[in-house]
């Protein structure tokens, strides 16, 4: 059965909900007789505080993307690397077939420029191939084992950085859907918490019951808060 894809239940960011967590913990760690009485003890208390301190150490999306821009560079330079040695070959074919031939089209660089990557990877795989074929009759223009090689060494390098680079969007993905979750679960346990510190002042002490009240929006939590704070 297919994995459902998670929603996040919370509209502020992970370092906001990290911050009121954390806000909203020490608050009921003073109220923590209060909360016994819930059957919230310390111990729960205590494990949700490791649980938000994980999730501050997940690295962010901005992380991951920056991680996955510096691969998408480098794949990029040794796609320019491939070209560049493909050229070296069909220069020297040029020089003996024409461009309109069937030789040379055979060995199918044409629009190399639009090419996908997976697309440039086979035409590198095939101008070897090719070139191997007719190598007899392209070594007067300077065609050898020498210059096939390093369209082979660029191949293999384009190849390698596509791969590595597929792999962090893979990562990236895996870490946002594990972040996400992470989230909403501490998340539910903050709503637990809040929840529980509201019902113990709700009739007692309008202050300290307004400092258990979550906001739908960073917005309106940073106004609450500078309310406070006057």
């Amino acid at each position: 059965m297919k994995k459902q894809n998670a929603n996040r239940k919370y509209n502020y960011p992970d370092a906001d909900l990290y911050l009121q967590c954390l806000e909203k913990i020490k608050l009921a760690h003073k109220d923590i007789k209060e909360f016994s009485k819930y059957g919230y003890e310390f111990i729960r208390l205590k494990n949700f505080k490791q649980g938000v301190e994980k999730f501050g150490q997940l690295p962010s999306d901005d992380e991951l993307i920056g991680d996955q821009m510096i691969t998408t560079d480098k794949k990029y330079e040794a796609r320019e690397k491939l070209k560049t040695a493909i050229r070296s070959v069909m220069t020297r074919v040029a020089m003996k077939y024409s461009v309109r031939s069937g030789r040379y089209r055979k060995f199918g660089t044409q629009k190399m420029g639009d090419m996908t990557d997976a697309q440039l990877i086979f035409c590198g795989r095939r101008v070897v191939r090719v070139a191997r074929l007719q190598i007899d009759f392209l070594s007067e223009v300077g065609l050898n084992e020498n210059v096939l090689k390093r369209v082979t060494d660029a191949n293999s390098a384009f190849e390698k950085a596509v791969n590595i680079q597929q792999d962090k969007v893979s990562e990236r993905d895996i870490a946002v859907e594990r972040r996400m979750e992470y989230g909403n679960k501490i998340y539910d346990e903050l709503i637990v918490l809040c929840n529980i510190g509201k019902d113990i002042w709700a009739e007692i002490d309008p202050v300290k019951y307004e400092l258990y009240v979550l906001y739908e929006s960073n917005n309106e939590q940073k106004k609450a808060r500078k309310k406070r704070e006057k």
